[in-house]
């Protein structure tokens, strides 16, 4: 074991489900993960099913990235399952919705 891994600055881990919850709209949630120094951070994002982000998600300032962990993504034009890597550049925009109900791992690269 190299414990020395664990005292490298910035070097971090955050369970999941230990992870503070801040309810974003009705049946969808936000747990913070990480922020940089750069203002990128990296969270997940719950839905329960049959929720939908009540407006436009414009990505701004910069990029989102977006993994797929479990249940079924909607961006407003498709389908995404588990699994799927979405980017989607800065200025773009999606409406996020589940049927089924879905967990996402969401980026911001630039902030």
């Amino acid at each position: 074991m190299h414990s020395e891994i664990l005292a490298q600055p910035g070097y971090t881990s955050v369970p999941v489900d230990e992870a503070p919850v801040k309810d974003l709209f009705p049946g969808i949630r936000l747990r913070p993960l990480w922020k940089g120094e750069n203002g990128a951070h990296a969270n997940v994002v719950e839905f329960d099913p049959g929720s939908t982000w009540p407006e436009r998600d414009v990505h701004e300032p910069g990029p989102e990235e977006v993994f797929v962990v479990s249940g079924t993504f909607n961006d407003g034009a498709r389908d995404y399952p588990a699994g799927t890597f979405l980017h989607a550049p800065a200025g773009s925009w999606h409406v996020p919705a589940t049927e089924t109900g879905c967990t996402l791992f969401v980026f911001y690269p630039e902030g």
